[in-house]
């Protein structure tokens, strides 16, 4: 009951965030002197990277004689001062003046061929488009709020026009997610996770699910939560699937299939939420901090996926996740089953050999950190903009949501890339669309 009144009592005047502190804080070591002289002077590199703008200040009339000698002062050297400024993004309207030439025969006449655009009968530019895409999918900015940006600015530009745009990009973009989602299925590590969306024409509750495999992410907009997602994503590929307990992944977490691997993230939620009533839970948290502290001491060494690491996995992970099972095990008969605390245990226990199945593989992260992270831009997008219309407008958000969210893995400049794709799209061999993801992309010359 305590547990139930706590739930509820949260629910009501909490946080509607998580309030678990994220595992990579808990474990972190303070930045050094060296790590932090690096980064000032790697973004010092960056702003001398920006467009420079040099404007002269010459001295004033009346301060040019020298008031000793009553001579005019020479030129002694100049001194420089830097300053950073926001020039605040604008449209520019591109006349295309289209020379005709006839042959005085009367034979003859010809025109200069009108500029590629995005979309026929539009007379917005692939920069434009990209803007809004980026804007709305990488920023969780509403088109309306969009909308205002723009009134501010004295640019006409009505929501109706550029949610048109928006799904049009969406639906233009297909080809490339198609072959995301190859790539994601023949890889050997898939981390996926789900979370609730909204539609405006349906009473049903549709969710938004991603796959993350290495720096490809791929997003897909369902109308259930059923097991037909993953399975039409991964169907019978094999190798491993690494996310939490909902038995949706199943069909495809077969012996034929792939194998499961568990979160150990989740667990550990669920141990931080019965601490406020059960101490047990610290220690249960402790062993899992022990695991994270291994696992942070390899990224620092730089060995996170080799054989060093499994080295470190079997010699101090390992000890630790064994007591870790055999103090669950222990601790079953302490708690009731329904409360915070046996729910906790349960679960872990009920999970081990997936939870248990990173000390196998260097390559398998402990948790699925990864693709819940993925979904954040998601949360808030809808938090923001609310819902979608309707299940195309959901297919098109969910690719647009897969083309950004890889460019952002890759280090690629979104807005650029999206304006460049979107023009070549159409007349780019199907053959060869591969040129066009992320990975390999390369501007138009």
């Amino acid at each position: 009951m305590r547990s139930q009144l706590e739930a509820l009592t949260r629910a009501v005047f909490g946080k509607k965030s998580e309030k678990m502190p994220p595992m990579t804080r808990e474990v972190a070591t303070p930045p050094s002197r060296a790590s932090t002289t690096s980064k000032r002077a790697d973004r010092a590199e960056a702003k001398e990277k920006f467009v420079t703008e040099e404007i002269q200040h010459k001295v004033e009339p009346e301060a040019r004689t020298c008031p000793a000698c009553s001579r005019e002062a020479k030129p002694a050297g100049t001194k420089d001062s830097v300053v950073l400024e926001w020039v605040p993004g604008y449209f520019r309207r591109q006349r295309h003046v289209r020379e005709t030439l006839a042959c005085s025969c009367g034979d003859y006449i010809v025109t200069a061929e009108a500029p590629a655009r995005v979309f026929d009968r539009s007379q917005y530019g692939p920069g434009f488009v990209a803007h809004l895409v980026v804007q709305k999918c990488a920023d969780s900015i509403p088109l309306y709020r969009i909308e205002k940006q723009f009134e501010h600015a004295g640019i006409p530009v009505s929501r109706s026009t550029m949610t048109d745009l928006f799904h049009r990009a969406g639906r233009l973009v297909e080809p490339l997610v198609k072959r995301v989602a190859a790539i994601v299925k023949a890889s050997d590590l898939v981390l996926a996770d789900e979370t609730t969306h909204r539609m405006q024409s349906s009473d049903k509750r549709p969710y938004l699910w991603t796959f993350v495999a290495g720096k490809f992410v791929l997003y897909r907009f369902a109308l259930d939560r059923s097991g037909a997602t993953p399975e039409a994503v991964l169907g019978d590929s094999t190798g491993i699937l690494l996310v939490d307990a909902y038995t949706g992944y199943n069909a495809v977490t077969t012996p034929e299939r792939r194998e499961r691997a568990g979160c150990l993230a989740h667990a550990r939620r669920k141990f931080f939420d019965a601490s406020t009533l059960s101490p047990d839970a610290t220690t249960a948290l402790e062993f899992i901090r022990a695991v994270y502290v291994v696992e942070r001491q390899a990224a620092d060494a730089h060995l996170a996926g080799t054989d060093a690491h499994l080295k470190m996995r079997e010699t101090a992970s390992s000890p630790i996740m064994e007591k870790f099972g055999v103090w669950l095990s222990e601790q079953s008969s302490r708690h009731l089953p329904q409360g915070p605390m046996g729910k906790a245990i349960r679960y872990a226990l009920d999970n081990w050999t997936e939870l248990t199945r990173f000390l196998e593989d260097p390559k398998i992260p402990p948790d699925n950190n990864r693709s819940e992270a993925a979904l954040r831009v998601a949360a808030l997008g809808r938090k923001h903009f609310l819902f979608v219309g309707h299940k195309e407008a959901g297919d098109n958000l969910a690719n647009l949501y897969t083309l950004v969210g890889t460019c952002i893995a890759h280090g690629i400049e979104p807005t650029a890339y999206l304006a460049d794709v979107l023009m070549r799209i159409p007349t780019h061999p199907a053959a060869q669309i591969d040129e066009l993801l992320p990975h390999r992309w390369a501007p138009a010359v």
